[in-house]
Order: structure tokens, then sequence, then C-alpha cells
């Protein structure tokens, strides 16, 4: 018999579905996500981490701010460690259900000193919201500047949601009126993590370890309930877009967005140095047998 043509495709097909098995995990091996070998980035300033990566920086992030609170970087890293990948696609989620939180999401407006000029919201009517966000930034000598651009979040639109929420924090900040005291910015962590649901929220109120008892007693008689109340039943802060509430009187916010306006915390302090003031002269005037001089 003469021998047969050779059939050069159905050979090859055979070849391949031969050695499929032993190729395909050498493949995956060589373009596995590891520290040696990384994933190119998902925007600009991303940095791709393992699993093992998140953990540590979550967990060195986390020992860091409790150290230092003020330690701004920290607690970004911390913030993102811990909300992907549920948390953050969660609240991004949220903004898409809602026709303004979509806009923001299409139109990515940033804040900063150079978008948002100082000068102009200085200028406008008193009571409005965004005199109110200058006159705090001034009182507190802090800038929409500071915060750090976000690094680790892998969704590069879930990364401009957190960069959203960490450059509106100073927003929330001016209209409850809460200082940048770590007494203030605990009450404000705590609204966030009811109005949010990010971890990161959570976890900085272990600050209140650092507190004194009198400000310990003050967190949890007065600004914590006034904090998961309002944070709870007040409409989605990450759907507000800001940059159009410039000229809105700050009273007609809060209530369009169901916010009580807590108690003044700089009165709280000042009130409960006087009362200590006027026990220590009272201390003073008594001598060491009990008769008043």
């Amino acid at each position: 018999m003469p021998p047969q043509k050779p059939n050069l495709r159905k050979d090859l097909s055979l070849l391949c579905s031969i050695l499929r098995p032993t190729l395909k995990p050498h493949t995956a091996s060589r373009h596995a996500f590891s520290i040696l070998s990384r994933p190119p980035p998902n925007y600009p300033g991303h940095v791709p981490l393992t699993g093992i990566e998140r953990t540590a920086l979550a967990v060195g992030s986390a020992i860091a701010s409790l150290v230092n609170p003020r330690r701004g970087d920290m607690i970004a890293a911390l913030g993102e460690a811990t909300a992907q990948p549920y948390f953050i696609n969660a609240l991004r989620n949220r903004m898409l259900s809602s026709s303004t939180g979509r806009r923001i999401l299409r139109d990515r407006p940033r804040i900063t000193s150079t978008t948002m000029s100082m000068e102009m919201l200085r200028t406008l009517p008193e009571n409005s919201v965004g005199r109110t966000y200058a006159a705090w930034l001034d009182r507190e000598g802090v800038s929409p500047d500071t915060r750090d651009a976000v690094r680790y979040i892998d969704d590069e639109e879930s990364a401009y949601v957190m960069q959203r929420y960490r450059e509106c924090h100073d927003f929330y900040h001016a209209v409850t009126g809460l200082p940048v005291y770590v007494e203030g910015e605990i009450g404000l962590k705590a609204f966030e993590f009811a109005n949010t649901g990010l971890p990161m929220t959570a976890l900085s109120l272990i600050a209140i370890v650092r507190l004194k008892s009198e400000e310990r007693a003050r967190i949890f008689r007065t600004y914590l309930p006034w904090a998961f109340a309002n944070g709870l039943r007040s409409a989605d802060l990450i759907n507000v877009y800001w940059e159009e509430e410039l000229e809105t009187d700050v009273e007609v916010l809060r209530r369009r967005l169901g916010i009580e306006r807590p108690p003044d915390l700089r009165e709280e302090r000042k009130r409960a140095r006087q009362k200590r003031r006027l026990a220590r002269e009272a201390r003073e005037k008594v001598g060491v047998d009990g008769v008043v001089r």
C-alpha cells in the first residue's frame, strides 16, 4: 500500500492536546503575581499588592496609626488596605445608584486649592457651605492639598471613589462643626463609618484609648451617640456634589441631608477647662486642715 499522506493540521492539534497539561502550569507561573513579578499599574501611581503584602500593610499601618494618630500617610494606607475588594466597591455601587453619584463618577472632580479658590470661597455669603468650609480650614490651619493620593486600590474607578471620600473629609468637618482635635476626629470617623461603611473609619475609633478619662466620657456620652444616629439616618455624603453646593445655606444643606449638628466641641472643652480651673482655685483657698483661708 502506498504511504498515507500525513495530515499536518490533525497532527499539530493532537500534539498540542498532549502538551497542553504540561505547558499551562509553566505559562501560569511565568505570569504569576508575586513580589518579583508584578502586573502593570492600572492608573498613575498605582502599586499592585499581593494578598500577603496587603495584610502586612493593614497590620503595620494600623499599629503606626495607633502609636501616632498624626501619621496621615499611615491612616491613608490603612484605609486602602482594608477597603477592598468589598467595602470600596459597595460604596462605588451606592454612587452608581444615585444620579448625582453617577455624575461625580463621570466628571471626576477634585478638591484642591487649585480647583477650589479659597479667595473666592471667602467672598461667599457668611452662612454658605463654601464660606463655612473656608472658615473651617482657616480656623483649623489645614489645607485641601494635604490629602494623600490613592495608591493601593486596584480598580481605577474605585480608587477615585476613595480619593473623593478623602478629599471631601474636610467638608464633613465643616458641615458638622467638629474640629481636628482627637475627640473631633473620633466623632467624625464614627459618623463616617455609619455613613460609608469603610472599615478604616471604625478602626480609627481605637484611638479612644489614648483619650483622657474626661475626654473619653464626653465621647461616649455625647459624640458617639450623635455620630451613629446621624450617620445612619443621613443621606450618602459620598453623593454630595460639593462643588455645586458652595452657595447653599449650610443649615439648608444639613436639613436636606438629615444631619443634626452636634454640640460645639470647642465650647464643651472650654466649659470643662473652666470647671477644672474653678475647682483648682477652690482647693487652693482651703488649707491643709480644711479651714478656709
